[in-house]
Formats: C-alpha cells, sequence, structure tokens
C-alpha cells in the first residue's frame, strides 16, 4: 500500500531483432533468450508480447550485405522495412512500433555515421543519410523514429525531413545522452557490428565521467523538437536521469542495455543470484529514478509476473 514506485507491463519497451536471409530465428550466445527472428518469428513474439500486456517494441535490423554507407538501412526493401509494413498489417495500431535509426548495423565499418576521408564520422553527411531513413521508416508504418548516432543536429534535420514528407505525427525518441560505455557488447554480437581498426565511438558518445555535458545534450535534443528523450545506459546513469527527470516535463526513456542484462542473466545461470529478483530491481530502480519508458531484453520475462 505504501510502494511509492510500481512497474508495469506498459511502462516497457521490447527490443527485438530481424535479420535478413536466415529460414528460423538464430539464438545470441551472449543474450541468453534473446534471438535474431525471420520477419514470421518477429510476428508471433510482438504478439505474445501484446498479450502480456507490453505495449511497444522498437526493431533492429541485421542485414544481408553492409557497405560504406549503410544503405540498406534506407532501403524501402530493407529488412527493417520489411518487418514495420508486415507488423502494421497484422497488428494496427494495437503495438506501438519504432525503429532505431541509425546505420551502424549496416555499415562495413561499423561507425553510426558515413567516414570522411580521414576515417572520423562526417556529422553533417550522416544528417542527409538520416533524414532518408526516417522517412523510409516512417513510410514503412513506424509509429516513433528513434536517432541513436548522437549526431549533433539529428533531432531537427530528422524532424524537418518527416514534416516536408507529411509524417508530423510520428515522434522522435532521441538518444540524447548515449554514453561510450563498455556495456554494449552483446547489442553488438546481436547486430553482427565489429567497429572498423578496433576503433570506438567516444568521438560522438558521451564520455561516461560526465554529468554537465549529458545533461547540455539532452536540452539540445528537446529543443531541437525531440517528443521522448533517452539515457542510455540505465544503472550506472541513473544520476542523469533523476536529473533530467526534475528539469523536463517531456516523457523520459532509459535504455536497460545488453550489458545490464547479461550480466544479471550470467550470474543466475551460474546461480549466485535470482535472476528475475534482479531484473524486478533493477527496472524498479530506473522507473523510480524518473524513467517513464524502459527499454529492456527482460519485457516478457518481467510482464509475465507483474
Amino acid at each position: 500500500m505504501v510502494a511509492e514506485s510500481r512497474l508495469l507491463p506498459d511502462d516497457l519497451i521490447a527490443p527485438l531483432f530481424v535479420r535478413e536471409g536466415i529460414s528460423e530465428p538464430q539464438p545470441i550466445v551472449s543474450l541468453p533468450g534473446v534471438v535474431q527472428h525471420t520477419v514470421e518469428s518477429l510476428r508471433g513474439e510482438v504478439a505474445r508480447l501484446r498479450d502480456l500486456g507490453v505495449p511497444a517494441v522498437i526493431l533492429f535490423g541485421v542485414p544481408e550485405a553492409k557497405d560504406p554507407t549503410g544503405s540498406g538501412a534506407w532501403d524501402p526493401d530493407g529488412i527493417v522495412q520489411i518487418a514495420l509494413r508486415d507488423l502494421r498489417d497484422e497488428f494496427a495500431d494495437d503495438v506501438v512500433l519504432i525503429a532505431d535509426l541509425c546505420v551502424d548495423e549496416y555499415t562495413d565499418h561499423g561507425h553510426c555515421g558515413v567516414l570522411a576521408d580521414d576515417g572520423t564520422v562526417d556529422n553533417d553527411a550522416t544528417l542527409e543519410i538520416y533524414e532518408q531513413i526516417a522517412v523510409a521508416q516512417a513510410e514503412a508504418g513506424a509509429d516513433i523514429v528513434a536517432p541513436s548516432g548522437m549526431m549533433d543536429g539529428q533531432v531537427m534535420a530528422i524532424r524537418d525531413a518527416l514534416d516536408e514528407e507529411g509524417f508530423e505525427q510520428v515522434a522522435i525518441l532521441a538518444y540524447a545522452a548515449k554514453y561510450a560505455s563498455a556495456l554494449y557488447g552483446p547489442f553488438r554480437d546481436a547486430v553482427d557490428v565489429t567497429i572498423a581498426g578496433g576503433g570506438d565511438r567516444k568521438a560522438y558518445q558521451q564520455d561516461w565521467r560526465n554529468a554537465r555535458e549529458a545533461m547540455e545534450e539532452i536540452r539540445a535534443d528537446v529543443g531541437e523538437g525531440a517528443d521522448i528523450v533517452m539515457v542510455k545506459p540505465a544503472l550506472p546513469y541513473l544520476d542523469i536521469l533523476t536529473r533530467a527527470r526534475a528539469e523536463l516535463d517531456i516523457p523520459l526513456a532509459a535504455y536497460h542495455v545488453s550489458g545490464e542484462y547479461a550480466m544479471v542473466k550470467a550470474a543466475a545461470e551460474r546461480g549466485w543470484i535470482d535472476g528475475v529478483a534482479v531484473a524486478l530491481e533493477q527496472i524498479t530502480a530506473i522507473k523510480r529514478a524518473g524513467a517513464d519508458l524502459i527499454l529492456t531484453y527482460f519485457a516478457a520475462e518481467l510482464a509475465e509476473i507483474l
């Protein structure tokens, strides 16, 4: 009766992977219980989540072929666009469809943008590509596009592109404070991403030692027209969530990322912890810190017990 925070299935968003060119779901070893879906198996998983009360999914694509610009990300026949159309036809408005908007899964170098001649990410050239992706995803049926590349000006560029094409009602969930974290390893396994030359994304993702800088990034995305802003990862950055919640009135999301999930699963497999109890405690803590929406690979597992 006196619990201050209550976690419900409709607080959760399930990240799902859909892979081109496979005939059956492929397990992801570093993410126990998570798979790369076919379009058909994806449909079944979304139906299960809907029946459990999870209101939304976010899609990540794994293409058969990659290239320097990540052209599969905006191809009308790219795997995410195919999946979006299929899910929209199947579920109409019963499920909120969110599309991750980035090119790292689609580029042969693994960066979140196109590269300049010196090997650095070309911010402005990447924005032009993000605009094309946003329109392609909206045309395919996305309710929300979620730019995750941390390019400067990405929200404004995407908003303008969507509005120009008549997609004023498509919302933007901005990865506003996305840290250059060591917790993304299993996700990169899931989307078959290797950053060229053993590099990293510290040039455009947030320094994990900084808080004031993250708040400036969040404010910038809000100023550019973001409908929802997100902090990623979640647990090491609860202070950022709390600060953002105190300052902002718009919806606030947090991503309980692949490494956070995998650590719980690994310890539970060894019998060291009660995995479900720890997951429930962690995800509730994220809500308590101020998140309205929580992206988590535990979505289905937790929805079954809530």
